[in-house]
């Protein structure tokens, strides 16, 4: 049982929200269009400080939650790619200007992390009280990674939100985005600016995926801290990240066929979890390591093929993978 003291995590705590405000207030002072340089930096950095915190995590805690950690972070780093495809359909889809993007991609990071760590919370305590969660959790991501193997060649229709279908329906929205505010007065009324939305959008966005991605990181280890610290260094790089590799996501063809067998793969770790427990020591479990080998290896494999068959194939085009069909063919929508 990992014994993490109150001081550690307000140092922790403390560190991701300043790491956060950096971000928001370089957003908010200086909107401009991020180029591949200042990302490529930002994207270094964040990685490096997850690696260092891993580091000493490891060093203060033994190497088995140190691997835990690592595990739990590659989980949450290849989740969020996912999560950027859906960023850029996002984006393009409401045709948010380059230089609001950076603000857009910070206030939906915050509204991620706020979101995994009422589910974290949510899941941490469901699973110390009810060992029988262990197989809710794996049947869950069982058949998430099924339906994502289904539809991986679909993109989530954002216009189909039932959050947006609805602010639209009962907010008046002005028609640009009046230099990048949610909200403006125009001839003395209040009105919301088109960011307003795309803030909704993504923030449902990120509910979706927050189902997703806690039962995933608990399916690695059962200890909160590491589940939240996994989650928000994953997350405070994806701003510098979307940047980074928007203009390479489409390469990544077989990115969702991956995710879903990493999602099973980890479905099934929780349920002979849950069995060696429950019903018998004889059921064998899957090792920290051994998942961290098989989500690696999947990965790697996974972004070879796709850049192989792009390069062999240049009309092939990647896409988010939905977790459920389109009505009325808006699957091409997006194509």
């Amino acid at each position: 049982m990992l014994e993490i003291s109150g001081l550690t995590w307000a140092v922790t705590i403390g560190l991701i929200v300043l790491l956060l405000a950096l971000d928001l207030v370089l957003a908010a002072a200086r909107p401009h269009r991020v180029g591949f340089r200042e990302a490529t930096a930002w994207s270094v950095f964040y990685i490096l400080v997850a690696v260092a915190f891993g580091v000493w995590f490891a060093m203060a805690y033994g190497g088995d939650f140190g691997t835990q950690y690592f595990a739990g972070y590659i989980v949450e780093k290849s989740l969020s790619v996912d999560n950027l495809f859906v960023f850029v359909i996002i984006m393009t889809t409401f045709a948010v200007p380059e230089e609001h993007q950076h603000k857009v991609l910070t206030f939906g990071i915050i509204l991620a992390l706020i979101m995994r760590v009422i589910f974290i919370a949510l899941g941490a305590t469901l699973l110390s009280l009810f060992s029988f969660m262990f197989l809710v959790f794996g049947v869950l991501l069982i058949y998430t990674a099924i339906q994502l193997f289904r539809h991986r060649d679909e993109d989530p229709d954002v216009e189909d939100n039932a959050v947006v279908r609805g602010a639209r329906r009962a907010l008046p929205i002005t028609e640009d985005y009046v230099g990048g505010k949610l909200v403006t007065r125009v001839d003395g009324r209040r009105m919301f600016t088109p960011l307003f939305i795309v803030l909704l959008a993504i923030g449902s966005i990120d509910l979706l995926f927050a189902l997703d991605s806690i039962p995933a990181v608990f399916g690695v280890t059962s200890e909160a801290y590491i589940v939240f610290v996994a989650n928000a260094f994953a997350l405070l790089g994806l701003r510098a990240l979307y940047f980074l590799v928007k203009g390479l996501l489409d390469r990544l063809v077989y990115l969702s066929t991956g995710l879903a067998i990493i999602l099973g793969f980890i479905g099934i770790k929780l349920i002979l979890h849950w069995a060696h427990e429950d019903i018998s020591t004889a059921v064998p479990e899957i090792s920290t390591p051994v998942s961290l080998g098989v989500i690696i290896g999947v990965l790697v494999i996974v972004t070879v093929a796709s850049l192989v068959k792009t390069r062999n194939d240049p009309t092939a085009k990647a896409h988010a993978g939905s977790l459920r069909a389109h009505k009325h063919g808006a699957a091409q929508d997006h194509e």
